[in-house]
């Protein structure tokens, strides 16, 4: 489907049913401390944004993501909610760097009126390039190194400060915590990935989205399709890329490749057969787990995929 038309879609529904495009007001706290309105709407378009924007806000925001845990940012095809959202929010945030495919999280604030309450949390990251079709492009999967997720923090954080200076403490003394938990995070999953040979240090998934996590921590990167599992920039395999893979697969005695859970998994489960290796497990990629699984939060689906590679490449 044409994503102008799903997008002006949404909004001819948001003005059939009379609704209004407005923003939330701050709120005023109470002398307890406690306050009398609801948490003002913090919209996010992914769900690592989304947690990211959690840890620097607790309550203070009622932080929503529009991606729903496995979704594939990059096919996603906004909904008439989506753009009300955005409406009723006070703050918003994109990944970035095209990871929405077709820029939508930020026609949906650009429409809102909300572009100057926007924050693109990759502002400040050094991309990684990626040749694609005879066209170099950002990789947009930033967040997968730890180094580059304090920046994500940190951009949030003084976005959420200036629109509410009131509580800067709190929202700095939460910030100052959770990079200190990113730090510890970066520590022990390097030393988990020396339980790797460098001979078998190869992370093979269904796109491009683990170049960053690869550079950070010693492994090299392989994907069967291009960095966006759309029909953007990258997107398909063709004849000659799956016979390279195939090859390099085998070439690499590598034991094992891995699917991921927000791409479906048909093509890397044919390519492994072709290849004569292992499934080694799923990680999460484009988005974290659904709501008490043990990747539901950044923290969590980083540590989960750690273990998960080290346990399907370890002797």
């Amino acid at each position: 489907m044409n994503r102008s038309i799903t997008l002006r879609t949404a909004w001819a529904a948001l003005l059939v049913l009379g609704i209004s495009i407005a923003g939330c007001g701050s709120r005023k706290d109470t002398p307890d401390g406690s306050s009398d309105d609801p948490p003002p709407i913090f919209a996010c378009s992914t769900t690592q944004v989304a947690d990211f924007a959690r840890q620097v806000v607790g309550d203070r925001y009622n932080v929503q993501s529009i991606l729903s845990p496995g979704a594939d940012p990059h096919l996603y095809e906004i909904k008439p909610s989506d753009a009300q959202l955005v409406v009723d929010s006070t703050l918003c945030a994109e990944n970035g760097m095209h990871l929405e495919g077709g820029e939508w999280m930020r026609t949906l604030a650009e429409q809102a009126g909300k572009l100057d309450k926007l924050i693109t949390c990759t502002d400040g990251v050094e991309p990684l390039k990626l040749e694609v079709e005879d066209e170099t492009v950002d990789d947009p999967h930033t967040w997968f190194s730890p180094a580059n997720a304090k920046i994500y923090v940190n951009n949030i954080l003084e976005a959420v400060c200036q629109d509410d200076p009131d509580h800067e403490a709190e929202y700095r003394a939460r910030a100052s915590l959770y990079l200190k938990q990113i730090d510890t995070l970066d520590v022990w999953a390097a030393d988990q990935i020396t339980a790797i040979p460098p001979s078998q240090r190869m992370l093979v998934t269904s796109h491009d989205a683990f170049n960053y996590f690869c550079q950070h921590f010693g492994l090299k990167s392989s994907a069967p399709v291009g960095w966006s599992t759309g029909s953007e920039i990258g997107g398909g395999l063709t004849p000659e890329r799956r016979k390279a893979v195939i090859e390099s697969i085998r070439d690499s005695g590598v034991k094992a490749i891995f699917v991921e859970t927000s791409v479906n998994p048909k093509l890397i489960r044919e390519i492994a057969k072709e290849a004569g290796v292992e499934i080694g497990g799923e990680l999460y990629s484009d988005s974290m787990g659904p709501p008490g699984s043990a990747g539901e939060t950044y923290l969590g689906m980083m540590r989960e995929n750690v273990l998960t590679i080290v346990e399907a490449l370890r002797d």
